[in-house]
Order: C-alpha cells, then structure tokens, then sequence
C-alpha cells in the first residue's frame, strides 16, 4: 500500500481511517455468511419451498451487502449498487414465489454461478492494489466459474440436492472472504 497515489497525501489517509472504522460490517456480513451456510448444509432433505425461500434470503442479504459497500468505496460503487439492485430484485421475486424460484434457478443455476464467479474474480483484481489477500477472491470466483460449468450439466431432479449443497458452499465462500477482508480493512487503521 505504501506505493499507490492515495497514500501520499494526508487526505487519502483519512479516508482510508474512515473506512477502516467500518471494519466490523465485513466481520458481521462474513459471520452471517458462515452461519447461513451452516444451516443451508444440515438440510439433507429440504422442500422446495425451503430451497426457495433460502435462496431468496441469500440474495436479499448479499443486495443490502452490496448497498453498505457501495455507500464506503469513492470510485466505482454504482457497480456494487448496480449489483445490490439485482440481488434485491432478485430476493424479493423469491420470497413472492418460492416454489417458481426453485424450479427457475435450478435451470439456471450455473448461469448464476458463472455471473457470481465472474463479479469475484473482477472485485479480486480491482482489489489488488489494496489488498495483500486479493487472491482468495479470484480463487473463490474460479471456483464458482468451475461450478458453473460443472452445475449446468446437472438434470432438475439431481438439482434440487445440487442447490442447496452449492448454495451452502456459495455462502460458506462469501462468508470466508469477507472475515478474512474486514481484517484487512482493520489494518487501515494504522496507515
């Protein structure tokens, strides 16, 4: 970090403090993540109003993620808003009809994973500069990029298994990455 242009004046340090005061959101939006995934994964025979409902609270919950990050970042948060939208619309279209939510992302569950993969593997490298671990997020993107090619091959009746084990593990990523960034965030601090 020493090297990038923000640093080398006063008032880029004191954004970078004010940001870093919000490290804590990270650590709570990564702690509900794990949690989430944990109870996502005890299901072994879940119905499909469970699944839809499920995936319906993932993608309420990472839209409001989306919201808080884009009101800290100065350059590119229409992107995060932009995303935050979609996961919203997303998870409000799954609570109104949750067995409609199963049956339409079991078809198109590895189009969404390709479009999660996707989204990581940019934030990972637009990170970089900034952060030391930007790599566990291209790791998780590829990850999810492998799933999605893998998931689509799936027929609908394994899908409904296939679901919540890879939203289980969606969540589980999400989870892990952003615990391990709110301590780097914590970092900022000091700079």
């Amino acid at each position: 970090m020493e090297g990038s242009p923000m640093m080398s004046s006063s008032e880029g340090r004191a954004i970078l403090r004010g940001l870093a005061r919000f490290w804590w959101l990270w650590l709570v939006f990564g702690i509900a993540w794990v949690l989430i995934s944990l109870v996502i994964l005890q299901f072994d025979d879940a119905s499909i109003t469970t699944v839809g409902v499920l995936i319906g609270l993932m993608f309420f919950i990472s839209g409001i993620q989306q919201f808080a990050i884009a009101s800290m970042v100065d350059r590119g948060g229409w992107i995060y808003g932009l995303f935050g939208v979609l996961f919203v619309i997303a998870g409000v279209i799954s609570f109104i009809s949750p067995e409609n939510t199963f049956a339409a992302i079991a078809d198109i569950l590895g189009f969404l994973f390709l479009i999660v993969g996707v989204f990581w593997i940019i934030q990972a490298f637009v990170e970089r500069d900034e952060n030391d671990v930007w790599w566990l997020g291209l790791g998780a993107g590829v990850l999810m990029v492998v799933l999605a090619f893998w998931t689509g091959g799936q027929f609908f009746i394994e899908k409904q298994y296939t679901l919540l084990v890879f939203a289980g593990i969606w969540a589980l990523m999400s989870g892990v990455t952003d615990i391990v960034r709110a301590f780097q965030i914590r970092k900022l601090k000091d700079v």
